[in-house]
């Protein structure tokens, strides 16, 4: 009679990895969706870069990656800067002091688990911060509703736009794998790593499905 047992999985321990843990006042809605909607999803996908390219062998493909995410993050922090040194100019200019206060603000609980998050961490605290400048104006009738609305939604699509391309390029580290014929490891690696064994699915109007987005409510 065949013998039918089924092999038990080999459970790894799990790896003791070095976090930062960092709570982070978040006032304008803008930001908040934005740790809502991409986040997540962000993080998830520097993880299962790292996490495929090492079982792939491409050791000096995670340092690419991780100068060119390290760019993409910065030149989006720069022009964040900037834009709000332009309109904190613009209050000054206008003898304006002030910041409005918030209705519902949220803590963000973040876990710092590489440079990069702590990039796009330091990243969503700078929109917060131009939210706030863009905000000030308009209460204070310097821009109109109109231009308000516009500069929010542009702004924040442009940290969902950077999280996009982030992880389409775990996509393609991901379907690289698999030409290489290490799709059947790379799959167990993410699984056991706590991730699915396929990257999620992102469209282009992943982000844009919100009634809200267009801050319809001005």
């Amino acid at each position: 009679m065949a013998d039918t047992t089924v092999p038990e999985k080999i459970v790894r321990p799990a790896i003791s990895r070095p976090v930062f843990e960092r709570t982070i006042k978040i006032q304008s809605e803008q930001a908040i969706r934005v740790i809502r909607r991409s986040y997540g999803r962000l993080i998830r996908s520097l993880y299962a870069i790292d996490v495929t390219l090492r079982i792939v062998g491409a050791e000096q493909a995670i340092d690419d990656i991780e100068e060119i995410v390290s760019q993409m993050i910065g030149d989006c922090a720069l022009q964040l800067q900037q834009e709000k040194a332009r309109l904190d100019k613009l209050c000054a200019d206008n003898g304006i002091a002030e910041a409005p206060r918030y209705t519902h603000p949220t803590d963000f609980k973040a876990r710092i688990t590489s440079p990069q998050i702590a990039q796009f961490v330091e990243l969503i605290r700078l929109l917060d911060q131009l939210m706030i400048a863009i905000d000030t104006l308009w209460l204070c009738q310097i821009l109109t509703s109109k231009q308000c609305s516009t500069a929010r939604y542009q702004w924040q699509q442009r940290l969902h736009r950077l999280a996009r391309r982030i992880v389409s390029i775990e996509q393609r580290a991901h379907q690289a794998a698999y030409a290489q014929g290490k799709g059947d490891e790379v799959r167990s690696a993410r699984e056991e790593s706590g991730l699915l064994a396929e990257p999620e699915t992102i469209s282009e109007n992943d982000n844009e499905s919100e009634c809200d987005e267009k801050d319809v409510e001005n």
